[in-house]
C-alpha cells in the first residue's frame, strides 16, 4: 500500500483531524496504526482504508478508531516523582496558604489524561496535602482524545504494573482490591475527577462550556511530542490562556523549551520541566524626551455662538451575562453568580442566563443546585442542544448514569437539525460535528 503521495496525504488529514504529527522518519509507524484500525473498523486492505481517509472525510468511528491505534496508553501512577514532590511540598502548600483566608478553590487539569493514573495521582496529593479538603473547592478535570483511554480511566481500575512508581503504603491509602484482584482506587479519590472528551488541537479553550478556564495548574506531559511545531504553538497558546496569572505549567523535559514557552518563566525545580505564567517582562530604559518650551501664543477671543442643548444620551441597559462570562472565565466565581443574578432579574424568560448560572455554580461544585438551574433553562428552551450535553454531564458527575445517557441521546436528536460546520448557541465555538463527536465519546464512558 505504501505510496509516498498516499502516506503523506494520511499523514495530513490525521494531523488536521486528530492533532497527530508523523513526518516521514515515523510513517512505518503511521502504517502500522492504519492496519490496526482497518482491522478493527472489517476494511478489505489498509491501502482502501488509507485511500478512505486521505479524502479528509473522517466520521466519528474512524477518528476513534484511529486514536485507539495511534495514541500511546502507557503510564503509570505518580510518573516523574520529582514533578509530584514539587506539586506536594511546594506549589501546592504555597497555593493553600494563599487561598486558606480567603476562596478555598482550586482547579488542575490533566490535558491528555491517558487512562487516568496521572488524574488520579492528583487528587490523591490533594487529599493527603489538604486536611480539610472538604471544605474546599476542588476540580480535577481529566481529558483526552481517545474514548477507550476515557472508558478504562473512568472505572479506575487498574494491575500492579500501573503502580511501579509507587511505594506499597501509598497504593493501599487510595486504592483496594477488586474482585478481579486488581486495584480499584477508592470512591473518595475517585469522585475528584471529573473526565472529559477534548482534543487538544481542534477544540478550543478556555471554555465555559468544556469547563477548561481558570485553572491553577495544568499537567499536559507526553503529550506535545506528537504534534508539528505550529500546533505545539497553538497548544501551548490555548493552555496560557486556560491558566490564571501566576498558575503552573507541567511539561515533559523533552517537550521543554524556552522558545516554546517564552510567555511562561521557568519555575527551578531541579528535574522538573514547571513553568508559572507571568513572565516578568524584560525592562527597557526608554530615555525621557527634551522639555520643549514654547512662547505663549496671542490669545484670540473666539465669537460667541449660542447652541442648543443635546438631549443626555440614554445608556443601552448592562449586559450583565456578558459580565458574569467575564468573572467566571477570570476565576472570579462569586462575582460571576451575583452578575449571573442579576442578568436573569433583568429579565428571568432567558434561557441562557439561566444556563449561564448553572455552569458557573457547577464551578462551585454546587451541583444540585447547578441542575436546578440547566433544568429551568430548558424548560423555556426545550431545543437548547449545549444545555442537555452540559446536564448530561452533571448527571455522570453525581453518578446517575440512566440519566446521563438520556440527556446526552436528547443532545444527540437535536444536533440532527444542525449543519454540520454550525456553531452552537452559548457553546463557546463547538460546531455541531465537534459535539456530536464528543457525545459519542461520554456516551461510551457513561454505559
Amino acid at each position: 500500500m505504501r505510496t509516498a503521495e498516499l502516506l503523506e496525504a494520511v499523514s495530513h488529514s490525521v494531523a488536521a483531524k486528530l492533532g497527530l504529527h508523523y513526518p516521514p522518519e515515523r510513517w512505518a509507524d503511521l502504517e502500522r496504526g492504519l492496519g490496526g484500525a482497518a482491522k478493527e473498523l472489517g476494511r478489505a486492505s489498509v491501502e482502501a482504508y488509507a485511500r478512505e481517509l486521505a479524502s479528509g472525510e473522517f466520521d466519528q468511528t474512524q477518528i476513534d478508531s484511529l486514536a485507539g491505534q495511534l495514541t500511546i496508553g502507557e503510564t503509570y501512577f505518580m510518573r516523574d516523582p520529582k514533578a509530584f514532590e514539587a506539586l506536594e511540598s511546594h506549589i501546592l502548600p504555597a497555593l493553600i496558604q494563599e487561598r486558606r483566608g480567603g476562596t478555598k478553590m482550586l482547579r488542575i487539569w490533566s490535558a491528555g489524561c491517558c487512562t487516568g493514573e496521572e488524574a488520579y495521582s492528583i487528587a490523591f496529593v490533594l487529599r493527603r496535602t489538604i486536611p480539610d479538603i472538604d471544605d474546599w473547592r476542588v476540580t480535577v478535570l481529566a481529558t483526552d482524545l481517545n474514548p477507550k483511554f476515557l472508558h478504562k480511566a473512568a472505572q479506575g481500575v487498574y494491575g500492579q504494573w500501573s503502580f511501579r512508581g509507587v511505594s506499597e503504603a501509598d497504593r493501599s491509602a487510595f486504592t483496594r482490591r477488586s474482585a478481579e484482584g486488581k486495584f480499584e482506587v477508592l470512591p473518595v479519590i475517585r469522585k475528584m475527577v471529573t473526565f472529559g472528551a477534548l482534543n487538544l488541537v481542534e477544540d478550543g479553550y478556555p471554555s465555559l462550556t468544556t469547563n477548561t478556564q481558570a485553572m491553577d495548574i495544568i499537567f499536559c506531559r507526553n503529550v506535545m511530542m506528537y504534534f508539528s511545531p505550529e500546533q505545539v504553538r497553538k497548544v501551548v497558546a490555548g493552555l496560557n490562556h486556560s491558566l490564571m496569572e501566576g498558575g503552573w505549567l507541567f511539561v515533559n523535559a523533552s517537550e521543554a523549551s524556552q522558545q516554546t514557552f517564552a510567555e511562561f518563566s521557568p519555575a527551578g525545580f531541579a528535574g522538573t520541566a514547571i513553568y508559572r505564567k507571568g513572565a516578568p517582562p524584560a525592562r527597557v530604559s526608554v530615555a525621557a524626551p527634551p522639555t520643549v518650551v514654547k512662547a505663549p501664543a496671542k490669545l484670540v477671543t473666539p465669537p460667541v455662538i449660542h447652541v442648543s442643548q443635546p438631549r443626555e444620551p440614554v445608556a443601552p441597559p448592562p449586559d450583565h451575562a456578558a459580565e458574569a462570562r467575564r468573572l467566571a472565565n477570570a476565576g472570579d466565581h462569586a462575582a460571576a453568580l451575583a452578575a449571573c443574578d442579576r442578568a436573569i432579574e433583568q429579565d428571568r424568560l432567558v434561557a441562557s442566563s439561566h444556563y449561564l448560572r448553572g455552569v458557573i455554580l457547577q464551578e462551585q461544585n454546587a451541583v444540585p443546585e447547578a441542575i436546578q438551574a440547566i433544568k429551568h433553562a430548558l424548560y423555556l428552551d426545550h431545543d437548547f442542544v449545549v444545555a442537555h450535553f452540559m446536564l448530561g454531564n452533571l448527571m455522570l458527575r453525581e453518578g446517575r448514569r440512566y440519566d446521563a445517557v438520556r440527556c446526552f441521546d436528547n443532545a444527540r436528536r437535536l444536533l440532527q437539525k444542525y449543519p454540520r460546520a454550525a456553531e452552537l448557541p452559548e457553546a463557546d465555538g463547538i460546531t455541531a460535528e465537534r459535539l456530536l463527536a464528543i457525545l459519542t465519546t461520554m456516551q461510551e464512558v457513561a454505559e
